[in-house]
């Protein structure tokens, strides 16, 4: 005996494209990003300030001397190797949320050699020595969450995201405890600055961290997109169990992505406390590995990609600070058109790889 049901489908249902030709795609990025100027030029009008000139003011306070050239060049050198950090980890869908701790954990680690070994070692030994252990202090922390995903299963977003707080809270100890002798001038302690030797050269009035970025970025490009390794963190991500059929450690290849990942990170906390600041402090990542993900996951995981999200987030960045004193336009408000642009930007990818399907009146499915 059969049994006929009848049912009606979703009102609204999302289906996942074909793909979409690349003029079409750009087409609504472009549009995405009008929409997003016209709304932040629509709250910059209710709070009494000329969009158009306000607008002026955001890029030439970002690039139009080569003095704040350079500060923009600052803000995007850490959110591209943040950024690049996370891209393995995403690529083998393991949500890496602790980036933000993996930099201060290289800062960390960077900064012991840089308070107490800056007179026992030669200036390119010192640096040297400074950013292998940043890469290892970060790598370490990235790979405990991956010893405990690839032996017990557990979820590896709050496992990351928990992590950040320890390594900040080992931060603040560090400030006021055994490394923090000297005072802000809120008279709270803070950790020394850092001894020249410990500290970046410089090439084009920005410290070298951009070229040690930029050189990051082209080989996690290579190792991705060419390497036996990239194509085991692909395989992996699509399908553990095709990754398991078809022989691969699945656990090992958890392990040294993370180790990878976190590696990176720990790079990006010995460029920002060596080369940024010039100390440790517990704003040393500041929200970098959080935005990063926004930074990766617009790209794609494109490695290249993301050093053009990087540029345009910290233009973004560096202007609302631009317009805060030129208009005195609120922090919160300067703030918000940086998340209006980063609002509709996500909001175009999501239509660009989904389309809403609307049913139509009185439509049925017969099962």
């Amino acid at each position: 005996m059969s049994v006929h049901t009848e049912h009606r489908e979703p009102l609204i249902r999302l289906a996942k494209r074909d793909d979409i030709p690349r003029a079409q795609a750009w087409a609504i990025r472009a549009a995405a990003i009008l929409l997003a100027l016209v709304t932040g030029g629509l709250i910059i009008a209710v709070l009494g300030h000329n969009p158009i000139q306000v607008y002026a003011s955001m890029v030439e306070g970002s690039l139009g001397k080569s003095r704040v050239l350079r500060e923009t060049v600052k803000k995007a050198i850490p959110l591209l190797g943040a950024a690049v950090a996370i891209a393995p980890a995403f690529k083998m869908k393991f949500w890496n949320i602790g980036a933000e701790g993996q930099i201060l954990a290289g800062g960390i680690a960077a900064s012991y050699f840089a308070l107490f070994w800056a007179d026992s070692l030669p200036r390119p030994v010192l640096l040297v020595v400074m950013a292998v252990a940043g890469i290892l202090a970060g790598g370490v922390w990235g790979l405990i969450p991956a010893v405990f995903k690839a032996r017990w299963g557990t979820n590896e977003t709050l496992f990351t995201l928990m992590l950040n707080y320890i390594v900040l809270g080992f931060v603040r100890y560090l400030q006021a405890g055994p490394w923090g002798p000297d005072l802000n001038a809120n008279g709270y302690p803070k950790i020394p600055m850092f001894d020249s030797a410990a500290l970046l050269p410089k090439a084009l009035g920005v410290h070298i961290g951009w070229i040690i970025v930029l050189a990051v970025t082209a080989l996690m490009f290579g190792y991705l997109k060419y390497s036996k390794q990239g194509y085991e963190i692909a395989v992996v991500g699509e399908s553990v169990r095709t990754a398991q059929y078809a022989g691969m450690n699945v656990s090992h290849i958890i392990r040294r992505t993370m180790f990878l990942s976190g590696g990176i990170a720990g790079l990006v906390g010995f460029l920002q406390v060596s080369g940024a600041s010039g100390t440790l402090t517990e704003n040393t990542a500041g929200g970098i590995g959080f935005t990063a993900i926004t930074v990766a996951w617009l790209a794609k995981l494109n490695p290249f990609v993301m050093i053009a999200i990087a540029a345009l987030l910290a233009i973004l960045e560096k202007g609302a600070d631009t317009i805060q004193t030129l208009y005195t336009i609120p922090a919160s408000a300067a703030d918000m058109l940086t998340g209006i642009v980063l609002f509709f930007m996500l909001g175009c990818e999501f239509f660009i790889s989904y389309r809403l399907i609307v049913r139509g009146k009185g439509e049925r499915t017969h099962e």
